[in-house]
């Protein structure tokens, strides 16, 4: 075999999209930020970027290493190890085949996405939760639910010669998921609804106004969040080629179909669209797209996108038929848009944009992809939420996840951080009345 060389042009791209990636996350902040009211932005705020410090350092520590480690050969885990990332700061990545980047860049490209994935979570439970207790949180979720399903999904085995070893689970078993579509999406929105149901209810939910903030604050979010799903999807190509090519244009019109799709359900329903709704509409869109846009069509990538707006428009109203508050819509985003996107693969998929695809029901396929799809798809969902409400559970017998009644009432803002969003004239206390 030839030796493997750097290819600059690809690092470049991979270091591009890593930092691309990480804007998300700020992004995020902003977006929930702009949906609670004036006396949460910080805690919702704060919530996003305290993951990415505690994320950051446990995956150098040992979380590469259990989502994408080999030394174990299990396709539950990567390797159990506390040896940080030193040993690799000279080698290529080798996943499922070999590509000309250094194993650090693809470390820290993947590191963006678990930091990520626990703070889609947090907008499940706004406005009503410890600082403190949500930290611990986020170190215990990752650790038993992020690294492992990562590996479960991403892991496509460590290519020695002509054998393979470690493929993770859901890999192995033929599931399709280009960029996160289970690993994240469902994950955090299956997650999501187990600690909206752990928490309960906000007080007055369902009898106070519980509007956005901040409209402007929202529409910035996800133009941020809409500008680094580039690097998320086109970036999971690990490389600057047509498949990045093909991930990014999807991207691109999937998001543009879901916006649309979610004003349009709002003008029908209700008689105007409105800028939460586009805003909203626009992440589905992202949501949807992510595990299938590297393995259908742009026209079909339109199509997905369309109805994920629609479809996620009109979940936003399970939480209030089914009685669990889910303060920012993350089940109707992220577990709804997140498994419709996973099953549309078994619909539109095709090996004809990417050879490493396989062919869904509308080329041709059959059902067995779908099938593959749908296993992947509720299995993640089925242990995410099992695990989270066990461990949520666990913190709120112990130390408490919630803050008291009188607490949350005057404000989380000034509880929690001692501190306001906004400081307004003849009042040192902010919004904190909102």
């Amino acid at each position: 075999m030839a030796p493997i060389v750097l290819n600059s042009g690809d690092t470049a791209w991979m270091l591009a999209s890593t930092a691309l990636v990480l804007l998300m996350t700020p992004g995020l902040a902003f977006f929930y930020g702009g949906m609670v009211r004036t006396k949460s932005v910080l805690n919702m705020m704060m919530m996003s970027m305290v993951t990415i410090g505690i994320v950051s350092l446990l995956w150098v520590i040992y979380g590469f290493q259990l989502a994408f480690g080999y030394s174990a050969n299990s396709p539950w885990y990567g390797s159990i190890s506390f040896s940080g990332l030193g040993g690799m700061v000279n080698d290529l990545t080798n996943n499922g085949g070999i590509y000309p980047i250094p194993v650090l860049v693809f470390a820290a490209f993947q590191l963006m996405f678990a930091i990520i994935t626990p703070a889609l979570i947090s907008g499940a439970i706004a406005d009503r939760t410890k600082f403190s207790a949500w930290a611990l949180f986020v170190a215990i979720w990752v650790t038993v639910v992020y690294f492992p399903v990562a590996h479960w999904v991403f892991a496509f085995g460590n290519k020695v010669g002509e054998s393979v070893t470690g493929t993770g689970f859901l890999a192995g078993k033929g599931l399709e998921d280009f960029a996160g579509g289970t690993a994240v999406h469902i994950n955090a929105g299956a997650a999501g609804l187990a600690l909206a149901l752990i928490l309960g209810k906000r007080v007055g939910w369902r009898k106070e106004s519980m509007r956005p903030h901040s409209l402007p604050l929202v529409l910035l979010g996800s133009g941020l969040l809409w500008f680094g799903w580039f690097g998320f999807n086109a970036g999971s190509a690990l490389a600057a080629n047509g498949t990045a090519a093909l991930a990014f244009i999807n991207t691109q019109v999937a998001t543009a179909g879901a916006l649309l799709g979610w004003i349009l359900v709002e003008k029908i329903r209700d008689g105007h669209p409105t800028s939460l709704g586009a805003a909203s509409g626009a992440v589905a869109g992202l949501v949807a797209i992510t595990p299938a846009c590297a393995f259908v069509a742009p026209w079909a990538g339109v199509i997905i996108g369309v109805i994920a707006g629609a479809l996620c428009a009109l979940a936003v109203g399970l939480k209030y038929k089914l009685g669990f508050d889910d303060s920012l819509d993350v089940v109707a985003v992220h577990l709804v848009g997140g498994l419709w996107g996973c099953i549309s693969i078994g619909f539109f998929g095709t090996h004809v944009v990417n050879s490493v695809g396989l062919d869904g029901l509308f080329y041709g396929g059959g059902t067995a992809l779908l099938g593959k799809q749908a296993f992947g798809a509720l299995f993640v969902l089925a242990y995410s939420f099992a695990a989270t409400l066990i461990i949520g559970f666990i913190i709120n017998r112990t130390i408490g996840f919630r803050v008291t009644h009188d607490e949350e009432v005057e404000g989380i803002d000034l509880n929690e951080h001692a501190e306001s969003a906004y400081e307004m004239a003849g009042s040192s206390r902010g919004g904190s009345s909102i």
